[in-house]
């Protein structure tokens, strides 16, 4: 049990699912009941409730401060599952699951009659993965139940990829945060909206264009999808994308209006005068430490963060999606 914020808030550590059981099946219980577990995933943390609940998916929404109208992502312990939230799957959406979960992807298909309003944001339709993060998985499993588990953190803020991550931003209201470490992917999962034969990416995410084999996008402000309506993974500071070429001028620009700069840049570029907040070797390790280097920049009283542009090929895409959010004021 550790003290942060106005009350007690109680962790627990899980790294091994077998030696962890009983806390496994504690976690799982509580989201029975209808409590609030946030829990690591591959991709982000994610504050979870029982899907079916309808006043356990509303104190979602009080915590994250989260518009009505922005569905959740509904997550299950197995792709053979999908049949208990979803009224007709489609061919491409089996296809899909057979050869990505558990992964990083999220597939938008019609949701079954008994989902309530609150967890599909009033749509039609429901989007759902599987995790591919054994504890994530575990504690669904012994939850029973689908489980509604949007990023744990406030709605507009960066994600969270550590458990301290959410305990700054939500521990008055998580009746349980399970400890599972970094996560690995550091963005969060491609939505696909798999209904028909002609799939749409609404979403880009860790799982790559590539990856999938095809490169078919919708209009995300209109997608029955999470994550693609509102600004979202803003820090306190503000963002600005430059260019690499541009990120040394743009420096010394903001210093000499007496602003205290920060970066996030390849490891070989050095800006003289400016933070080093996060420096990447490639854009795999920049997906991965993105959000925390967002994090990271409050903590130095950043004024202006420069993040340099990576080229949008492969989870590059995923990466400039989340900076030009972060960056829109």
């Amino acid at each position: 049990m550790h003290a942060i914020g106005r009350r007690p808030l109680t962790v627990l550590t899980i790294t091994d699912v077998d030696a962890d059981r009983r806390a496994v099946d504690r976690a799982g219980a509580m989201l029975r009941a209808g409590r609030l577990v946030a829990l690591p995933t591959e991709t982000v943390y994610g504050l979870g409730a029982n899907a079916y609940d309808d006043e356990a998916v509303r104190r979602i929404f009080l915590a994250k401060g989260r518009p009505a109208d922005n569905p959740l992502i509904v997550h299950l312990a197995a792709a053979d599952h999908l049949d208990r939230v979803a009224a007709t799957i489609s061919p491409l959406a089996r296809s899909l699951a057979a050869r990505f979960w558990p992964g990083p992807l999220t597939i938008v298909v019609d949701a079954a009659p008994g989902l309530p309003d609150v967890t599909i944001g009033g749509l039609t339709t429901v989007a759902v993965r599987v995790p591919a993060h054994p504890v994530a998985r575990a504690v669904i499993a012994a939850a029973g139940v689908p489980v509604a588990a949007p990023s744990a953190n406030r709605s507009g803020r960066p994600s969270p990829t550590t458990a301290d991550h959410v305990a700054a931003d939500l521990a008055e209201h998580v009746d349980l945060l399970i400890d599972g470490g970094p996560t690995g992917l550091g963005v969060e999962s491609t939505v696909v909206d798999a209904r028909t034969e002609h799939p749409v990416i609404y979403r880009e995410g860790a799982l790559t264009r590539e990856q999938l084999g095809f490169a078919v996008t919708g209009d995300a402000t209109r997608a029955p999808s999470p994550g693609t309506r509102y600004r979202h993974y803003a820090p306190t500071c503000e963002v600005e994308i430059v260019e690499p070429e541009h990120l040394a001028a743009r420096a010394i620009a903001l210093q000499a209006e007496g602003l205290r700069a920060g970066t996030v840049a390849p490891s070989q570029l050095h800006t003289p005068g400016a933070v080093p907040i996060a420096r990447f070797g490639d854009v795999d390790e920049l997906a991965r430490d993105l959000y925390r280097a967002l994090r990271d920049a409050e903590s130095a009283d950043i004024d202006v963060l420069l993040c340099t542009a990576v080229p949008e090929t492969g989870v590059g895409r995923a990466v400039m999606d989340r900076l030009r959010r972060a960056a829109a004021r």
